[in-house]
C-alpha cells in the first residue's frame, strides 16, 4: 500500500470479498468483523514427570492450575468473559441490523453439524448473532503436554499448554485487550508455578463507516437484479486483520464487503465447499456496483 500509494491516491470505495452470507438468496454485505488475539498459556510446576501415586495431592497439577487461570477470563458455565477491557458496547444501528436478519439466522444455526441432542448457546437467534459478531468469545484451538489417552500413563505430567484464540468485539483495541490478557493470566500463579502467555500478532476488527445513500441504493438494486432479493447486511464473527487497516488509512471511503461463504462453506476446514451460482450472482452484483460508481463520477 505504501510502495504503490501514488497510483492508489484517496479512494472513495473498497471492495472486499472475502467476507461471507447467512443465505444463498440475497446479495450480502458485511458491517463489522470481531477482531482476535491468539496466544498460547503454558503452566510449568515440575522440571520432569513423576508418578502420580507419590506426587498427587502434593503436587498440583498443572491441568488444574490451567483450568483454574482460563475462569479468570471466561465463565465456564455460560461462556462470557470475565475481563470488562475486553467487552465493548453494541451500537444501536448494528443491533436493529441483527434484528432484521435474526429469522434469516434461526435457519442457520440448525446447519451447524450439532451432535444428536446438542444445542447452541443462545435459544434467541437474535441473542446469537450479537454474541458472535459483537461480544468476546474464547475457544481453545490446541494444546501441549498431553498425550493421547492410550499413551497417558500414571504419571502427574510437568506442564500442559493451552493455545487460546479470544475473539474481540470489533472496538476493542486489539493490542490493549492482548496486553491485559496477559496480566490477567499471569498474575499471582496458583502455588507459585510458572506460568506465562506468549501472545500472537493481535488483529483488529473493523466497525464499518455509515453506508452512503448511494451506495445503498446500488447494492440493492443489484441484489434485486441477480438475486431477485433485496440486499442484507450483518455483522461478521470472524476476521479481516487489513479490513481495520484499510479503514484508517481512508476514513473516508465507503467499504462493500462481501463474499460467499455461506452456508456448509466451511472455511479453512476439510471439506470447503463454494456455491458457485453464488459465486456467479456476487460477481455481476459487484460489477454492478462499480458500474454505479462510476456513473457517478
Amino acid at each position: 500500500m505504501d510502495v504503490l500509494a501514488s497510483r492508489i491516491g484517496t479512494p472513495s470505495l473498497v471492495v472486499c470479498l472475502d467476507s461471507g452470507c447467512s443465505d444463498y438468496e440475497h446479495l450480502w454485505t458485511t458491517t463489522s468483523l470481531r477482531g482476535v488475539v491468539n496466544g498460547v498459556l503454558t503452566v510449568e510446576v515440575l522440571t520432569e514427570g513423576v508418578h502420580s501415586g507419590a506426587a498427587s495431592g502434593i503436587v498440583p497439577s498443572s491441568f488444574r492450575i490451567l483450568r483454574a487461570l482460563l475462569s479468570r477470563i471466561e465463565d465456564e458455565r455460560t461462556g462470557e468473559i470475565l475481563v470488562t477491557e475486553l467487552r465493548a458496547d453494541i451500537p444501536r444501528e448494528r443491533i436493529e441490523q441483527a434484528k432484521a436478519v435474526s429469522g434469516v439466522l434461526a435457519k442457520r444455526l440448525a446447519q451447524f453439524p450439532f451432535v444428536p441432542g446438542m444445542r447452541p448457546m443462545h435459544d434467541d437467534p437474535l441473542d446469537a448473532l450479537l454474541a458472535g459478531t459483537w461480544k468476546p468469545a474464547l475457544s481453545i484451538t490446541g494444546a501441549a503436554g498431553l498425550p493421547s489417552p492410550t499413551d497417558g500413563g500414571n504419571v502427574l505430567r510437568p506442564r500442559t499448554a493451552a493455545k487460546l484464540s479470544m475473539r474481540l468485539p470489533p472496538t476493542v483495541n486489539a493490542a490493549q485487550a492482548a496486553k491485559r490478557l496477559k496480566q490477567v493470566l499471569e498474575a499471582d500463579p496458583p502455588y507459585g508455578a510458572r506460568v506465562h502467555f506468549e501472545t500472537e500478532s493481535p488483529g483488529d476488527g473493523w466497525d464499518a463507516p455509515a453506508t452512503a445513500p448511494w451506495l445503498a441504493q446500488a447494492m440493492r438494486r443489484a441484489s434485486e437484479a441477480y438475486f431477485g432479493q433485496p440486499a442484507m447486511s450483518q455483522g461478521t464473527g470472524g476476521s479481516i486483520p487489513f479490513m481495520a487497516m484499510l479503514g484508517a488509512r481512508y476514513p473516508q471511503a465507503q467499504f462493500m464487503i462481501t463474499g460467499v461463504l455461506g452456508p456448509d462453506s466451511n472455511a479453512h476446514g476439510p471439506n470447503e465447499y463454494l456455491h458457485i451460482p453464488t459465486g456467479v450472482r456476487v460477481t455481476a452484483c459487484v460489477a454492478s456496483v462499480l458500474a454505479d460508481h462510476a456513473g457517478r463520477r
